[in-house]
């Protein structure tokens, strides 16, 4: 049998002829670039598979010679891991670190919340209770707990939490108390003590309730005393209006200054009596009863505010009993 290479007829095709002494016959086989490609892919696996193996039989016996390479290769991602937990650790910091920040503010606000309220109530700085030093927590004991574990960083960020709500409640009750030695310590009647409708009962009170437009919780910043449109609105004490105009949310809207920080708000006439600029007296006719703005029927909407803060007029009102 003898084999004779020949080129063929086409570029690229390689002819192979095998020829058979004992049965005299010759065989041509062609080969073109599709067993070139085939062929050469076949090598490129071959050489793909040869190059993992040894790679894992290599890292295989570094291992169990503890080989300096893989050592430091390990060491190296270890590494990398922990700057990735360092940086995720930073972040939560970071996260406490300003929330921390909003507590000292809030503290300094409530310290000097507190000094005011101690001047309205005529107390002398002996009076107080003694202020901690600087950097030394107040004196605290008890035995040791028979259960205790580490607290991680979500439990330590949840009692930060929890401490920053329980700041903004006390702030909320000084803020009322502030009010109401507002209200013992000025004229009775430069405070909003009189009813401003007559006869008005309450749909709404001040606090939490379901909005009547969303049916979601909200907080209702007043008192709604619903009523006949065009039952006369008086101020609920003299002062100066500051505002007498259309609001997009309360409507035709007045707001009467009374002095020391103490504004009400009448919201939703139908008529406005006054204008911006005009001194009115207690009991003096100012409004009407309407439904303008977000409301859903003739009513008053009344509110009193602190220094801007929204607080609960049912307080001034039941003062005048």
């Amino acid at each position: 049998m003898g084999i004779a290479h020949g080129a063929g007829a086409e570029e690229g095709h390689l002819n192979i002829i095998v020829v058979s002494g004992a049965m005299a016959r010759a065989r041509t086989l062609t080969l073109d670039w599709r067993h070139w490609a085939l062929g050469g892919f076949g090598l490129l696996v071959l050489f793909l598979s040869f190059t993992l193996l040894f790679n894992y039989v290599t890292l295989r016996y570094a291992a169990s010679i503890n080989h300096p390479l893989l050592q430091a290769i390990l060491l190296d991602d270890q590494r990398q891991e922990a700057r990735r937990s360092q940086e995720v650790v930073q972040g939560h910091l970071n996260a406490m670190a300003v929330k921390l920040g909003e507590l000292q503010a809030q503290l300094l606000q409530l310290d000097g919340l507190g000094e005011r309220l101690a001047q309205m109530a005529g107390l002398k700085p002996k009076d107080l209770p003694p202020p901690s030093e600087p950097g030394k927590a107040p004196a605290r004991g008890g035995p040791a707990p028979t259960l205790s574990h580490e607290l991680s960083v979500d439990e330590f960020s949840g009692l930060l939490g929890a401490l920053s709500r329980q700041v903004e409640e006390r702030s909320d009750q000084l803020g009322v108390l502030e009010a109401l030695l507002v209200s013992s310590s000025v004229n009775k009647k430069f405070l909003p003590s009189l009813p401003p409708v007559d006869g008005g009962w309450l749909s709404s009170s001040y606090g939490w309730r379901i909005d009547p437009f969303t049916g979601q919780k909200g907080f209702h910043e007043g008192l709604d005393f619903p009523t006949e449109t065009g039952t006369p609105i008086v101020a609920a004490a003299s002062g100066k209006v500051i505002f007498a105009d259309v609001h997009p949310q309360y409507g035709k809207m007045i707001e009467i200054d009374h002095g020391n920080g103490l504004v009400t708000r009448y919201a939703h006439c139908s008529m406005l009596l006054v204008k911006e600029g005009d001194l009115v007296v207690r009991g003096q006719r100012v409004a009407a009863v309407g439904s303008t703005g977000r409301a859903t029927g003739p009513h008053l909407h009344f509110e009193v505010r602190l220094n801007g803060a929204p607080q609960n007029p049912a307080r001034f009102l039941q003062s005048a009993s």
